[in-house]
């Protein structure tokens, strides 16, 4: 054992403790996470709330600011204009100089892909016209 100054002034002191030993303790299990039981009808009434509700996605790159501002500007306005509608944005990595508007598995509203600075094609778009057309299309 390694003898240091405050290992003889330990000594010297036998009446305080100064090492705790912190060994593992075995003799008690750890607890198991519950698991979450759910029945097949449960099941069934999620998948049928999936099926009522319309998911869209609006895909934005993150190079300009530009991208989502616009992007939030139709989320808000598709949250307002139909009821019971989720909005996703971006829910994977989205490409480079991309805007696009899609129905999750189904048809794309607005496709805008490849775009250079300065993203006139995006800038050129009317939102409130953009947005009122695919509150239409949903309908």
């Amino acid at each position: 054992m390694r003898v240091t100054r405050s290992a003889a002034k330990r000594a010297v002191n036998t009446n305080s403790v100064d090492f705790v030993s912190e060994a593992p303790r075995t003799d008690v299990p750890k607890k198991k996470k519950a698991k979450k039981v759910v029945n097949k009808e449960e099941q069934g009434n999620e998948i049928s709330k999936a099926a009522k509700t319309k998911t869209i996605v609006i895909e934005h790159c993150k190079q300009c600011n530009s991208f989502k501002t616009r992007a939030i500007r139709v989320k808000e306005g598709l949250e307002k204009g139909v009821s019971g509608i989720t909005v996703l944005v971006n829910p994977n990595k989205p490409r480079k100089g991309c805007f696009e508007i899609r129905e999750d598995g189904g048809e794309t509203f607005i496709s805008l892909l490849d775009m250079k600075r300065p993203f006139a094609p995006m800038k050129a778009l009317e939102m409130d016209k953009v947005i009122s057309d695919i509150i239409d299309k949903i309908k």
